[in-house]
């Protein structure tokens, strides 16, 4: 049977002060409150703890083992406060947050530099994966935060909006002119160049796959080829050597668009744009050093946003 746990304690410091009216001074209780502690606990463990003598106690050879292993408990305990207040007091703990590698680079790390600045001793760890697995991950507390696109599983008060995201169409010029070349495809019309084209997409497990290809349905638009690719970054990459017309997310085209290396293939009906943002693990779920990035993220985003150029 468990014993009260104060009455641990009053033994130990009996046994730690040699005598019942020390520890009775350094527990500010009276002695026959301690002498009936210590006696209600040698009744339960049906042994005799300590015996009196004319300096004080002495203790029995149970009283002995059990004040060994109290001393080390005793430590544990102090260990384990001690290690609570300087988590406490620096700031230190993990956060894990899920997130695809587009989203990453260019929607997280903004906010995590600043963060990781601010508040050094916590350790973040980041761990790419699909937006579909790692809403999974965050429903079975695995994570403690995501980016991800709002959408009817994704929203609520966990969610805070960081900003939203464009897709569109790219490829080279010289691609352009070749297709037209080889299909005899009108470039000024958007549906007729999008269905004779290589058209270079996502994967179809990834969410953004899945919108695009909503899209393409919604316009008639029944491409020739496709080409799946895992990585944003790869498809855009791919684009530049004239594969074909990716479509991409603009923030992570932007440096593309400027050296002009890819152009945006104009739309007829420009794509719905999609909000994006930090979603966090159910209360149950959440740590401290979570709230803490949750709150510091409330503080910064619109700072972060306005220094992005309002890409975020």
């Amino acid at each position: 049977m468990e014993q009260n746990l104060n009455q641990y304690k009053i033994f130990y410091a009996v046994a730690s002060a040699g005598s019942i009216s020390k520890a009775s001074e350094n527990l500010y209780i009276s002695q026959p409150a301690v002498s009936k502690s210590v006696s209600k606990l040698e009744s339960s463990l049906g042994v005799t703890l300590l015996k009196r003598v004319s300096r004080g106690i002495s203790l029995t050879e149970e009283g002995k083992a059990l004040y060994e292993q109290l001393g080390i408990a005793f430590s544990a305990i102090e260990a384990g406060e001690r290690k609570i207040k300087t988590i406490h007091g620096l700031g230190v703990g993990k956060i894990r947050i899920g997130v695809s590698a587009s989203l990453c680079r260019y929607i997280l790390l903004p906010y995590l530099k600043g963060f990781i600045e601010d508040n050094p001793h916590i350790r973040v760890t980041i761990d790419c994966r699909s937006s579909a697995q790692t809403t999974a991950l965050l429903a079975q507390g695995k994570i403690d935060a995501a980016v991800a696109v709002k959408s009817d599983i994704i929203s609520g008060e966990n969610f805070i909006a960081l900003g939203e995201l464009e897709d569109i169409f790219v490829a080279t010029p010289t691609y352009i002119d070749n297709l037209k070349m080889r299909t005899g495809a009108d470039i000024s019309d958007t549906y007729s160049l999008l269905s004779s084209a290589d058209l270079m997409l996502l994967d179809e497990k990834n969410v953004t796959r899945i919108f695009v290809d909503e899209y393409l349905r919604s316009c008639g638009i029944e491409p020739n080829n496709y080409l799946e690719v895992t990585n944003m970054d790869l498809l855009i990459e791919f684009a530049k050597i004239g594969m074909g017309i990716a479509c991409v997310i603009r923030q992570v085209a932007s440096d593309g668009l400027k050296s002009g290396s890819i152009i945006e293939i104009p739309l007829e009906k420009p794509m719905k744009r999609r909000t994006v943002g930090i979603v966090f693990a159910k209360d149950k779920f959440s740590s401290a050093a979570a709230e803490k990035l949750k709150e510091w993220v409330m503080s910064n985003k619109d700072n972060i946003a306005a220094s992005a150029g309002g890409v975020l």
